[in-house]
């Protein structure tokens, strides 16, 4: 965009005396402090401190245990690694998500296949499941269902909580109950989420109905969370035979890896096996230091996020009133961590389009971003899988639209606040 059209857009309204950045972390002496004291302690890798901020996460989660790990990425890689995915078999997730979700299903040599999102929420619909699921497969030898155009068999359901606005795993369950699916729940936007009355990454969310199935969470602690140790991840499943292999996985394939750290220490031994090929993805205690701060904080983060939601909220209700945009909604029995505030404009009610007013609010001091770029509008995809845009209506419809606006608890409510005013005001002058 010109310029001038920048200024034509903008008119009188005057920017924000400095720019607000989309998503800075919120980080102050504390976390300066435990990562001066993890440098004096004389051990900077995977160690006590890691030890400590799995277990108070686990407790955080109602979870017996955890793993912490060096990314989100790494906890659905080997999630997918410890539910035995391989070629021949396929994961069932939504296109509207970060790469990686799809990413981890080749990375173990399965694939990814897609399936629709709500209209509301931007999450897997459980809808477009079952209809995926009786429409497009037929019933395998092991009572799995084989997609009748790739011979895969779907093996895993990977819902993705977009936003932090909780996915309908009740509904999810009962279909993957149905037709024998584990669940890998994708919470990289969703620590501090509830549904039912409990965290996701609860054991309890998964129905009795499904006992016999594995659950895992994996959730993400990436410079822009809700809680973050720069880059790092963290995995809960229901059965800890597999997370220890997971744990192992981390390390190389190392026999005894929860343990493995200590081979340094007095008690320890240089005396190691390698139990099977495993990978590089441990987490560090200098990321647990950041994180035991963060976690101490992690209440004051989402009050503060929830804050802020209701500033846009309350700002932009005339706008949504008025039929220019649509505000992001919590279904009942939901409470949001509110990652994202997912902003969607209606188009066809204003002069703007969407690149153009994210252009607009930048000009004005204010950042944004737009999640996400559906999985099936990337060239890899399209060669590997075939998908063309056109293949998910709703999804493709919710990222023509969609801004995401600044929640960070590191901005102050008066800056949210003046911020929220100037959306406001740049989508009343573009009414049609």
């Amino acid at each position: 965009m010109s310029e001038p059209s920048v200024a034509a857009f903008i008119g009188d309204l005057k920017p924000l005396p400095e720019f607000l950045p989309f998503s800075p972390p919120s980080t102050d002496d504390q976390e300066l402090a435990e990562l001066a004291a993890t440098l004096q302690s004389g051990w900077l890798t995977t160690g006590p401190r890691t030890e400590r901020f799995e277990k108070l996460l686990a407790e955080r989660l109602g979870a017996p245990t955890a793993a912490a790990l060096s990314s989100c990425t790494a906890a659905l890689h080997l999630g997918l690694l410890a539910l035995d995915l391989g070629p021949g078999q396929a994961t069932l997730t939504t296109p509207l998500t970060f790469p990686s979700t799809a990413h981890a299903a080749v990375y173990v040599g399965a694939r990814p296949l897609l399936c629709d999102v709500s209209p509301d929420t931007g999450n897997l619909d459980p809808e477009a499941v079952r209809r995926f699921l009786s429409q497009d497969c037929r019933p395998g030898p092991d009572g799995r269902p084989v997609h009748q155009a790739t011979g895969l068999t779907v093996t895993a359901l990977v819902p993705v909580h977009y936003g932090g606005h909780p996915a309908d795993l009740p509904a999810l369950w009962t279909l993957a109950a149905q037709h024998r699916l584990n669940m890998l729940e994708d919470a990289a936007h969703a620590l501090g989420s509830f549904l039912l009355g409990l965290p996701i990454g609860h054991p309890a969310l998964r129905p009795a109905a499904a006992q016999g199935l594995t659950s895992m969470t994996a959730f993400s602690f990436y410079a822009t969370k809700n809680l973050t140790t720069a880059e790092g991840g963290l995995l809960v499943c229901s059965d800890l035979e597999r997370l220890e292999r997971i744990r192992r996985l981390s390390m190389y394939g190392l026999s005894d890896a929860r343990r493995i750290w200590g081979r340094y220490a007095p008690h320890g031994t240089w005396v190691y096996d390698v139990a099977e090929l495993g990978f590089k993805c441990n987490f560090t205690d200098l990321q647990a230091a950041l994180g035991l701060v963060q976690l101490r904080k992690l209440d004051d983060f989402l009050a503060a996020r929830t804050a802020r939601a209701a500033v846009w909220l309350k700002a932009l209700a005339p706008m949504a009133r008025r039929g220019l945009v649509e505000l992001p909604t919590q279904r009942p029995d939901c409470r949001s961590s509110w990652h994202l505030f997912p902003l969607r404009l209606n188009l066809k009610h204003l002069k703007i389009e969407r690149d153009d007013f994210i252009e607009a609010l930048k000009a004005l001091n204010i950042g944004t971003s737009v999640m996400f770029i559906p999985i099936h509008y990337h060239s890899y995809y399209q060669k590997t899988l075939g998908y063309q845009q056109g293949d998910f209506p709703i999804a493709e419809d919710f990222f023509r639209r969609e801004v995401s606006l600044p929640l960070s608890p590191a901005h102050s409510l008066p800056t949210i606040e003046a911020a929220a005013a100037l959306v406001a005001a740049l989508l009343d002058r573009q009414a049609r």
